[in-house]
């Protein structure tokens, strides 16, 4: 038997123009803290989706997706916060394989979208 290890590559979806617009609107020190007090509202309510997927609670599931949608597009985040809606469309369905697969998507995303926000930040320092 052979085994196929898939590696899945999403492209992160950043509207650096939005992000960039947040830093001309606010100022750096006060853009910085917005992004990262949403960086790390976005780490919390992911935590909150993973555990409500693992334990069962949909409609928890699908409250905290759709947060997530609201915080994600506040930073520019488009990927993360398309991730998130789909998510939330799935989240009190019945077909439990659709709200797997798309929970993976949204933390895969996640992960790859927080470092490039982290990376864009950095540069405009």
């Amino acid at each position: 038997m052979n085994i196929i290890d898939l590696k899945m590559n999403e492209a992160v979806k950043l509207d650096s123009v939005r992000l960039a617009n947040l830093f001309i609107e606010l100022g750096e020190a006060s853009a910085q803290n917005v992004v990262c007090r949403a960086m790390e509202e976005l780490a919390i309510r992911l935590a909150v989706v993973d555990q409500a997927y693992k334990s069962g609670e949909t409609k928890i599931l699908a409250k905290s997706a759709k947060a997530l949608i609201g915080i994600a597009e506040q930073i520019g985040m488009i990927g993360i916060a398309d991730a998130a809606r789909n998510l939330h469309s799935c989240a009190d369905g019945m077909d439990i394989n659709a709200r797997a697969a798309t929970l993976a998507r949204l933390l895969r995303i996640s992960d790859c979208s927080l470092t490039e926000v982290w990376d864009v930040q950095d540069l405009s320092v």
